[in-house]
């Protein structure tokens, strides 16, 4: 099928480049038509993406980079007959015989009102809008988690509007249905804010954030335990009952993602620990009684990759880990052949693909994996795909409407599904104030080929009872209840110590 990109003469930049290849990609053949500038760039964009391709990231390709019009794709001819259109400008117009899309930020057309809208310091709402009948197709809210700068805020903007285009464009395409886009409540506006106030802002936080990482290990972060016999978060949606302990950890290396298993009368509490001199995560289990921590990690796994977020689960009377191993480019799938600290790979589940946090379960007689996809660009944590399989150990395939969301509040997995009183539910990272700031509980209310849906129930963000920046994974495990958070964490050991007195959960010790 033919598709016209219409695009403003002078505002060609790198993401909607990307975004004509992977129409392109799609099967169509795409074509560009350019029209006048609606109205001006705001006074300083330019000069502000400029200096920070200088001086923030320097020599690091950016959506946000300005490229020439006629290089994002050929210019259509007078017998191009589109039966798609993609209308980026800030005046979409319908078209006869043509499907006519474009993309609105918090309801206003054209880049600039999301360039507006990250210099006052808010995410806009990004939606695909079908121009004939004004009817939203898509929807969603990106993670500015990777973000840097203006021109970092764009590129993560935009990114997720290409996926958002893509997707509803793939469908069209194979003559298929989306779902009707989710509920997702637009940011709250911010006052204020222009373009000078922005830069100061920029570079200041990248000197911040130097001086930060030669003074403290970054980031860090820690896991919180506690034993309880009745309900838990997961019930009462707050910190309510025991307070938390918190395992120690060696200073330069860091303890996250728990998920505690306990076998041939053991318990142990599986984690992602980093070593912050290496860069790079393994898989140890922390030794627990029902006293708690009982003694020194072991490392269980270790790849010539990264590994974090070791997701257990129990079948046919074997244990398997899938660890996230998103820098590898797959989901591996690993067999405990000695419990805690053996194991090996069984088999590859789906490759070829960035997934973050791969979270399994079996529901309807199928299994199902929920994770983050990342294609290259912007945030980590906003793209929530899913697959299905007959069996734990496949085939797994792609759901027919993935993404099934876009959304930084409620996208990313933080933990183990699990039932309560025949309802399924699941832990979600909420990414608004940056990668992991809260965790939210939602019911999973629809799962099936044709869609998903969820609701969120309940949503927590550090406090007293667990003080520090971040709360970002929850799992239970019988009385064994634990959770995770970032924290502080000075290179100095004496300094270190007294952050950690300064930061003990209320009621704790």
């Amino acid at each position: 099928m033919n598709l016209l990109l219409v695009v403003e003469d002078g505002r060609g930049r790198r993401w909607i480049r990307r975004l004509a290849d992977k129409l392109g990609e799609l099967g169509a053949e795409v074509r560009l038509e350019s029209t006048p500038p609606i109205a001006p760039v705001t006074r300083g964009v330019d000069l502000l993406l400029e200096l920070e391709r200088l001086v923030i990231h320097p020599r690091r390709p950016s959506g946000a980079d300005p490229v020439a019009v006629a290089t994002i794709a050929p210019a259509a001819d007078a017998g191009f007959v589109p039966g798609i259109v993609v209308d980026l400008t800030a005046r979409p117009r319908a078209r006869a015989g043509a499907r006519v899309l474009c993309a609105t930020w918090d309801g206003v057309h054209g880049e600039r009102a999301a360039i507006d809208r990250l210099i006052a310091g808010t995410t806009p709402l990004c939606e695909v809008v079908d121009v004939d009948g004004g009817e939203i197709l898509e929807r969603g809210l990106a993670s500015l988690e990777t973000a840097t700068g203006l021109g970092g805020a764009i590129e993560s903007v935009t990114a997720r509007l290409t996926t958002l285009l893509v997707a509803r464009v793939g469908a069209i395409l194979a003559g298929r249905d989306r779902p009707a886009p989710p509920i997702i409540p637009a940011v709250a506006a911010r006052r204020g804010g222009d373009v000078a106030r922005l830069a100061a802002a920029s570079l200041a936080g990248s000197l911040a954030r130097a001086l930060y990482r030669l003074s403290c290990w970054a980031p860090h972060w820690r896991v919180g335990w506690r034993m309880l016999d009745g309900p838990g978060i997961a019930e009462t949606g707050d910190f309510s009952g025991p307070s938390f302990g918190v395992v120690a950890d060696p200073g330069h290396r860091f303890f996250a993602d728990p998920f505690p298993m306990t076998r041939e009368g053991r318990t142990f509490v599986f984690v992602e620990d980093l070593d912050h001199r290496r860069g790079k995560g393994v898989i140890s289990a922390l030794p627990f009684d029902e006293n708690g921590p009982a003694g020194e990690p072991i490392v269980a796994l270790e790849e010539p990759w990264h590994l974090s977020y070791p997701f257990l689960v129990e079948h046919a009377g074997v244990l398997w880990m899938i660890p996230e191993s998103s820098n590898a480019g797959d989901v591996a799938l690993y067999r405990c052949t000695r419990f805690p600290d053996r194991w090996e790979r069984a088999t590859t589940l789906v490759s070829g693909l960035s997934l973050s946090d791969a979270t399994v379960f079996e529901d309807g007689g199928r299994w199902w994996m929920l994770g983050t996809q990342h294609d290259g660009e912007g945030g980590w944590s906003d793209v929530l795909t899913i697959h299905s399989a007959p069996t734990l150990f496949g085939p797994w395939t792609a759901h027919p409407t993935n993404p099934v969301l876009v959304d930084r509040s409620a996208a990313r997995p933080a933990g183990a599904v699990f039932r309560r009183d025949g309802r399924l539910f699941r832990p979600v990272q909420d990414c608004s104030g940056g990668y992991g700031s809260a965790l939210a509980i939602a019911e999973i209310t629809r799962l099936d080929d044709e869609g998903y849906a969820q609701v969120i129930r309940h949503r927590l963000a550090p406090g007293p009872r667990w003080p520090g920046r971040k709360f970002h994974t929850l799992n239970r495990r019988g009385r064994l209840e634990v959770i995770d958070g970032s924290a502080v964490r000075p290179k100095w050991p004496w300094l270190a110590g007294l952050v950690d007195r300064a930061i003990v959960p209320e009621g704790g010790a």
